[in-house]
C-alpha cells in the first residue's frame, strides 16, 4: 500500500470515529447515559446566542428594547435564570468588515425535546423584530452545580 493510500484510509477513519460519536452523543435522549460530571454537578446544555446591537438602517439596538425583548421573549421560555454579556462583535463580508455592538445571551437547561424549538422562536423573533439576517447559535454541554 503507497503512503498516498494509507494516509487516505487513516483520515477517512478518523472521519468515520468522529461522525459516530456526534450521532452518539446526539443519540442519547436527556437524562440518560452516564455522567461524567464531578459529584453534586449534573450535565446540562449550554446555550450561546449572539446578538448583534446594529440594524441596517445604522440605529441600534438600545437598552430599553433590548430588555423588553429579554422580558418578552426570553424569559418565558427559560424563566430559571440567563446572563447576559455586552461585548463588541465584527465580522467580515467581502472585503468590508463590519462593526458594531453585541449582546451573549447564556441559558443553562437541561436537554429536553422542547428546548430547541424555543432556543430557534427566540432567534427567529429577534430576526424579525431588529431586522437582523442572523443569530449566532452556539450548544454545549457543562457540568453545573448549584
Amino acid at each position: 500500500m503507497t503512503e498516498n493510500a494509507r494516509l487516505l484510509l487513516t483520515a477517512l477513519g478518523g472521519l468515520a470515529l468522529g461522525a459516530g460519536t456526534l450521532s452518539a452523543w446526539r443519540a442519547v435522549p436527556p437524562g440518560e447515559g452516564a455522567s461524567t460530571c464531578r459529584p453534586g454537578m449534573a450535565p446540562m446544555a449550554r446555550i450561546e446566542l449572539l446578538f448583534g446591537a446594529g440594524r441596517k438602517s445604522g440605529a441600534g439596538v438600545g437598552e430599553v428594547e433590548w430588555q423588553a425583548f429579554v422580558d418578552s421573549e426570553v424569559t418565558p421560555r427559560f424563566p430559571d435564570g440567563l446572563t447576559v454579556l455586552t461585548g463588541y462583535g465584527q465580522w467580515r463580508s467581502g472585503d468590508t468588515v463590519h462593526k458594531e455592538g453585541s449582546r451573549l445571551l447564556l441559558i443553562w437547561a437541561p436537554r429536553t425535546t422542547d428546548s430547541d424549538p424555543r432556543i430557534e422562536a427566540i432567534r427567529n423573533a429577534y430576526k424579525a423584530h431588529f431586522g437582523q439576517e442572523n443569530v449566532l447559535r452556539v450548544d454545549g454541554l457543562s457540568c453545573v452545580g448549584f
